[in-house]
């Protein structure tokens, strides 16, 4: 009996699955009326699968494989007369080279970033647009690549193309129009290659590329309610009524301690409103003309808030990037307390092995501890409070803090996280 495999049609790795099977000869038996709503992490599916993720493969033995990469390789392998996967060792390794480039940075970049545009993520334009920027280098380094191949290894389609192309597939019906795919011809060249091929026709067409990307509308503005005309004769209010006891309800173990005022709503009032700055870094381009560092310089309150450049001190101890973009993230989360006084822009700048993280902050006031000190960790980071009227390299330094395109001693942004 052929194996079973559960996925939804439109699904990227889904199609990754079937055109390893289609291309290694390997029947499946797929039911393309999948409904996510009505058939996905049912009792009957998680019994099968207590993760949850789709694909999944069901073997005559009731085996149930998960992950897509996985499945397909086992596919290739089931093959009689697959050369998906090459038999010499060096390309072997190649292959496997380019399933890693695949997902992490095609496919995940670019579902975060399209979960954004579909509203599942907060939107971010400075994160949305990093992200878009990241992806499209890839994408011309593999244009490069490609100039002088017909295929990622080797002379004939192995797994390595099955992957790259089930990530570009998703990326250009969602975040690389088609002014973006304009810049890779042999990108393009290539992946309509494989898409026509007679074998997976019926799998990845139509390709649905999306020709312009479209970000969702702001959210509309606030809009004050108009007063209303006092009543002649004001009713006088009632008394509150009195809260019902719930037998069920008992007395804290321990008395609820009393709120402390933060001193810094003791701070003379500020025509800077720190929500709508963040709403407009939000929206906005970062540089230029209508962006929101115009915004910012326009409506800034030098005596009621200042800015400050943040660096972590024991950058030694940093390895791979996406840890230390972790750790800037638990580091704002641990910021919660002082969100209303607040906003950051802090990145890991460099490369696995070679990073240091370096951002900016904008605070209320202007001392730096009573805003940060919230954060157990707060002083392994060093502060400095930046000029941006009477310092070009103050100024420089925080726009690209802001812009997510900071450079420090050569060393590039590659991740960053917003405090907002």
């Amino acid at each position: 009996m052929a194996p079973t495999l559960t996925g939804a049609a439109g699904n990227a790795r889904a199609r990754r699955v079937r055109a390893a099977a289609a291309l290694a000869g390997v029947e499946l038996n797929w039911d393309s009326k999948f409904d996510m709503k009505a058939n996905w992490k049912t009792p009957e599916f998680l019994a099968k699968n207590p993760f949850g993720f789709l694909p999944t493969l069901e073997l005559e033995d009731g085996t149930v494989l998960r992950e897509s990469g996985a499945i397909a390789q086992y596919l290739a392998e089931l093959g009689a007369n697959s050369t998906l996967l090459p038999s010499d060792s060096k390309q072997k390794v190649e292959v496997h080279e380019w399933q890693c480039t695949a997902d992490q940075e095609l496919f995940i970049p670019g579902s975060l970033a399209n979960r954004q545009l579909q509203g599942v993520l907060p939107y971010n334009k400075p994160n949305f647009d990093g992200i878009v920027k990241k992806i499209n280098e890839r994408l011309s380094v593999i244009d490069n690549i490609l100039a002088s191949k017909t295929w990622l290894v080797g002379e004939r389609i192995t797994l390595a193309d099955v992957f790259v192309v089930s990530a570009l597939s998703q990326l250009f019906a969602t975040i690389i129009d088609g002014e973006a795919r304009s810049k890779i011809p042999n990108v393009i060249r290539y992946f309509e290659t494989f898409v026509n091929h007679p074998k997976l026709l019926e799998i990845f067409n139509p390709t649905n590329l999306i020709e312009k990307v479209t970000p969702p509308a702001a959210p509309a503005k606030e809009q004050k309610p108009k007063a209303e005309k006092a009543p002649k004769e004001p009713k006088a209010p009632k008394a509150p009524k009195a809260k019902e006891v719930d037998e069920e309800e008992e007395e804290p173990l321990v008395p609820a301690e009393p709120k402390v005022k933060n001193p810094l709503d003791d701070l003379p009032k500020s025509a800077f409103n720190l929500e709508e700055w963040k709403r407009q870094y939000s929206n906005l381009d970062t540089r230029g003309a209508g962006g929101s560092l115009e915004w910012f310089y326009e409506k800034f309150d030098r005596e009621g808030f200042s800015i400050w450049r943040v660096d972590f001190k024991y950058n030694e101890e940093l390895t791979q990037v996406f840890m230390s973009s972790n750790q800037v993230g638990g580091f704002f989360n641990r910021l919660e307390a002082s969100r209303k006084y607040l906003f950051g822009s802090v990145g890991v700048l460099g490369k696995a092995n070679d990073s240091i993280i370096s951002g900016a902050v904008i605070i209320r006031g202007q001392e730096i501890e009573p805003v940060i000190n919230v954060a157990p960790d707060w002083e392994s980071y060093s502060y400095k409070k930046l000029d941006v009227d009477g310092n070009a390299d103050d100024k420089k330094f925080f726009e690209g803090a802001m812009a997510w395109d900071l450079v420090v001693d050569g060393k590039e942004w590659a991740d960053g996280k917003n405090f907002k």
